[in-house]
């Protein structure tokens, strides 16, 4: 089954791939790969686009429509595509780094905005392929090569930010729980609006290794342990809340998608 999705859906060409032994960015991958596969999408009606990062590097690997763009301009890029063409379905493949530090005002108006793509987020809490500085997802307190004494700035909780800013879809999910991956970027693409997918993935090579995380499969098995439905979440105490992470379908309302509000209002002239 994976040796079919590779010959259908990557650029062979390009593999293998230059992740680090350990990296979780290619299940975040496969399973984007595979809910594309289980939608049954025509490969030409699809355009991923990327910006800059450990992460960003897939759009590379896929043999769909692709754009390989600047740092943090993803979402800027995407918007400027789905106008052009809105029968599309973009998708943005973006990390914690690229998408909420210097991207994250284009990630705020396409939120906004209201406008239909699916930004699929790799959050490893670190800026990975630069060199391990710390990110605006990177714990409280936790360490990266920018921050030797622990970082002291309070982290985004990037879902809660694109509800605020106007997302009509938004979810979270880890790299233990794939299947869910799939479900929620299947649920993100038929979602006529902006949707954000949080895929909580690990870094051993910077993140795990400077803060003491162990090796990949004891990173994999802290998110097993420490992420809750959201579900049985809300039922816990405040204090019980403090060391878990709300995972699942966080959010979802319908709103008018930015495309067809222009499209509409065009016909008026």
């Amino acid at each position: 089954m994976v040796s079919k999705l590779i010959d259908k859906y990557y650029r062979t060409d390009r593999l293998p791939h230059i992740w680090c032994t350990g990296c979780g960015n290619g299940i975040v991958l496969r399973s984007i790969v595979k809910a594309i596969d289980n939608l049954g999408l025509n490969k030409d009606d699809i355009c991923v686009v990327s910006g800059i990062g450990c992460s960003s590097r897939a759009s590379g690997y896929l043999d769909f429509n692709t754009v390989h763009t600047t740092h943090g301009r993803a979402l800027a890029f995407a918007t400027g595509i789905k106008f052009s063409n809105p029968n599309l379905h973009v998708i943005v493949i973006t990390g914690d780094g690229d998408c909420a530090a210097i991207g994250g005002n284009h990630l705020i108006h396409a939120a906004r905005r209201n406008i239909d793509i699916t930004t699929v987020v790799f959050n490893n809490n670190i800026y990975g392929m630069t060199g391990g500085q710390y990110s605006p997802a990177t714990p409280t307190g936790d360490k990266g090569t920018t921050a030797p004494y622990g970082n002291i700035d309070y982290n985004f909780d990037l879902c809660e930010l694109a509800k605020a800013a106007g997302a009509t879809y938004v979810s979270r999910s880890t790299i233990y729980a794939a299947n869910m991956i799939i479900k929620q970027v299947e649920e993100g693409i038929k979602n006529k609006g902006f949707s954000f997918i949080e895929t909580l993935t690990i870094c051993p090579t910077y993140y795990g290794r400077k803060n003491s995380k162990g090796n990949a499969v004891d990173m994999v098995t802290h998110l097993k342990d420490s992420a809750v439905n959201i579900s049985a979440y809300e039922k816990l105490s405040e204090e019980e809340k403090a060391n878990r992470i709300p995972i699942g379908e966080l959010y979802k309302r319908n709103r008018p998608e930015y495309t067809e509000k222009y499209e509409s209002m065009m016909k008026l002239f």
